[in-house]
């Protein structure tokens, strides 16, 4: 039998290894970038071109490359951090392990142009789906300069599964604001189709934060800085005031590196337990700095989850941590045990005799009794009416006779109107009876299989949802100008995606202006939404919009019309008038699917005429 098993070729196995490390346009950028910081760069620049699908370009101006660790830098597993094993337990560096720049040069077009401090020329090096094309020296800065090119344009069903350049331009700000976020000390910048996105300068930790995410967070924040010999735990927490049900900035941070971990965010979320309502969520910045050999980075191929040795008890120091500072800066209700300048209160003695408090008066005090200094004119009031008294006794009875008459009259004639008032009442009730609603959520209809109960709030977003999918597909939303325009204040990873939808979004009703530096103003609204915060309701659409990820254009408008729909539909415990409850299962009975909410939510549960007979059994 002859042997089946052999060694693949370096650049098929790199192209295996790509599909771990480069995921999307993104995962260049993150790589490139840390690199960047790990060789001591002060100044970092980042060009993309049509969301990093053309053109990724990293410029730096850190320590640079030699012309023998340039072109070793594409081989894998070539790598300056890693001696032996045991230094894979004590990195605090970032990057894949020697597999990045492999990786990369396997599925795209990669001109590296790098110069050492100490060198006065550099080198030129161009790979292009890991086949080595040139080498070659020329004149450049110190640092490095990475182009990226053409990314998997050798594997086109790679290509064809990259998102619309909204979405990818999306991811790229992420990472990009995860690296921002965590070296301060750096000046980033960013540039998308030539236009400026991000000019971060050197600064410090909170003001790197407000650079990215806008200066009102600049109140809302609260210093969380706790150290231990297990951990230390800096950063910010926000104010419970804040909290919002979604698109809040949560990001948790272990020796310079982004992670993700739920059972931390449990932990801080219980801080907020009875401060905030509940499903709420909570703005954080949060930096661990624990021993490299206490930590597990190696668990997830993308590098974000991360395994502690001790995690129940950093849980409990989070915990901890987080309340002082609420605590600290009077986040929340304290008892005041200080005394200064207080008034003395005697304590309540038992033994001491209580009196009753005497009360003074005057037992002569008469407030009928007219006062000396005070004379009442005297008026004869019956001259006034000498002449009347006979036309009094001539009046009386024909005034008696005609009120009678009249009164006779008028109550004919009124008990003929509350007679056909009160026989359409009867008929208005009795046709009103056919719904009934029932703790202001349900509404009751009696049908031939047997009782018909709706959800009230469900079935309207039902009907809203199918009233907004037609006004987008028409491009027919009425919109509702606002006497005062609303300012919305995005970062930069939502302004892309709202530049996205925003054809969307006007033809609902919305009309929003690009003040620019990431403010919109709300000059309309769509009609129906005008007691609702047009602010909040944009930036729900945003969020919803980027939890979706669609690139689908008939998936994004279902997603707009859905949260449009859930924020004007009524609420529950809202009382409706008997009109109000017919129109409302008229309505629902009109849509081509009245049973299901478009998010799959049970709108009609009808309860069988058996099953209600069995319960008088």
């Amino acid at each position: 039998m002859s042997d089946v098993i052999r060694l693949l070729p370096d650049s098929v196995a790199n192209q295996i290894a790509a599909g771990e490390v480069i995921q999307r346009p993104a995962s260049i950028v993150k790589e490139l970038v840390e690199n960047a910081i790990d060789a001591e760069a002060s100044n970092i620049y980042v060009l993309v071109t049509d969301a990093g699908k053309t053109c990724i370009q990293v410029i730096d101006d850190g320590k640079g490359m030699s012309e023998t660790d340039a072109r070793l830098s594409f081989e894998r597993h070539a790598i300056s951090k890693i001696r032996e094993a045991s230094d894979l337990f004590a990195l605090r560096t970032m990057g894949f392990r020697g597999e990045a720049l492999a990786s990369i040069a396997a599925v795209a077009q990669v001109e590296l142009k790098t110069r050492p401090a100490s060198e006065e020329v550099g080198t030129k090096i161009v790979i292009a789906g890991s086949k080595f094309e040139s080498q070659e020296v020329v004149s450049c800065p110190k640092g490095s300069n990475f182009s990226v090119k053409n990314l998997f344009f050798n594997i086109p069903a790679r290509r064809k599964f990259l998102k619309a350049n909204s979405t990818e331009l999306s991811n790229i700000l992420a990472e990009f604001e995860r690296i921002a976020l965590v070296n301060p000390d750096v000046s980033l910048s960013l540039y998308s189709n030539d236009a400026e996105v991000f000019n971060l300068p050197a600064s410090s930790l909170r003001q790197r934060i407000l650079s990215v995410f806008g200066k009102k967070l600049n109140q809302q924040l609260l210093t969380v800085d706790v150290d231990t010999t297990m951990i230390k735990v800096s950063g910010f927490v926000a104010k419970p005031e804040t909290s919002r049900k979604k698109g809040m900035h949560q990001y948790f941070f272990v020796n310079g590196r982004y992670m993700r971990h739920p059972y931390f965010h449990k932990a801080v979320m219980d801080a907020y337990e009875q401060l905030i309502p509940a499903g709420d969520q909570i703005t954080y910045f949060l930096y661990f700095e624990v021993d490299p050999a206490n930590i597990d980075v190696n668990i997830h191929p993308t590098k974000t989850e991360i395994k502690f040795e001790n995690e129940q008890a950093i849980w409990q120091i989070l915990a901890a941590a987080v309340k002082e500072s609420l605590g600290k800066f009077s986040a929340v209700p304290s008892i005041d045990f200080d005394t200064v300048d207080m008034p003395d209160i005697p304590a309540f003695e038992q033994a001491a005799p209580v009196e009753s408090p005497k009360v003074h008066y005057n037992s002569d005090y008469n407030p009928f009794k007219s006062s000396a200094s005070y004379s009442r004119p005297s008026v004869n009031w019956e001259n006034l009416y000498g002449g009347l008294q006979k036309a009094d006794t001539h009046i009386e009875p024909d005034t008696t006779d005609h009120f009678s008459d009249s009164a006779r009259t008028e109550s004919a004639e009124t008990g003929s109107v509350f007679s056909s008032a009160f026989n359409n009442t009867d008929h208005a009730v009795e046709k009103a009876n056919q719904h009934l609603q029932i703790k202001g959520r349900y509404i009751l209809t009696s049908v031939k299989s047997g009782l018909m109960i709706i959800d009230q709030h469900r079935a309207h977003v039902r009907i809203l949802f199918d009233r907004y999918i037609t006004q987008i597909t028409n491009r027919q939303g009425e919109g509702q100008r606002v006497l005062f325009p609303e300012i919305i204040q995005l970062p930069a990873s939502e302004v892309v995606v709202l530049e996205g939808i925003m054809d969307d979004l006007s033809a609902v009703g919305f009309e929003l202006t690009n003040l620019g530096g990431g403010s919109f103003a709300v000059n309309s609204i769509p009609s129906g939404v005008e007691g609702l915060d047009p602010v909040q309701l944009v930036r729900n659409m945003v969020h919803t919009a980027m939890e979706k990820g669609n690139d689908v254009k008939e998936e994004i408008q279902n997603v707009l019309a859905l949260t449009l729909a859930k924020a004007a539909a009524i609420v529950y415990g809202q009382v409706l008038t008997p009109d109000e409850i017919t129109g409302l299962v008229d309505n629902l009975f009109a849509c081509e699917t009245p049973n299901y909410t478009p998010d799959g939510s049970v709108v009609i549960s009808t309860i069988k005429d058996d099953d209600i007979n069995k319960l008088f059994k």
